[in-house]
């Protein structure tokens, strides 16, 4: 497999498991607005994926879930295993891409007491997402 494009030196990057990487990465783009830095399927067992999306410094890392290495995507779990939470330039605008693009709107825009305006949406693959916006002060 080929290097990983270079990250920051010290950052957090989520590991998503989902059904179809495919599909996973086409809905990434159209709604959330990231781009595909990486995807690779190993030509000798086409489960095994890896693949890397983007937008602007964030990144998520996104994987083939499978019984066979203990992972599931997160539709399949009795409860949400964990939110995803990404600073955009304007959440209202970010909001309506996402709408436009598929994915489940769960609260519209709104002003949060620490600062941020954020919405929450729902990928097909059940992860829960806030993008949010720091209020001007």
């Amino acid at each position: 497999m080929a290097a990983s494009p270079p990250r920051p030196v010290r950052c957090v990057v989520p590991y998503l498991y989902v059904d179809d990487v495919v599909t996973y990465l086409e809905f990434l783009s159209k709604a959330f607005g990231f781009r595909t830095r990486v995807h690779e399927v190993d030509p000798d067992d086409p489960d095994h994926q890896h693949a890397e999306a983007a937008l602007g410094d964030a990144v998520v890392m996104v994987g083939h879930a499978s019984p066979r290495w203990g992972t599931a995507a997160p539709r399949k779990l009795p409860a949400l295993h964990c939110g995803l939470y990404v600073s955009v330039d304007d959440v209202d605008v970010h909001c309506r891409h996402a709408r436009a693009g598929g994915a489940t709107i769960e609260a519209e825009p709104e002003d949060q007491d620490w600062g941020d305006r954020m919405y929450t949406a729902r990928d097909p693959e059940g992860n829960q997402w806030y993008f949010a916006t720091p209020r001007s002060r």
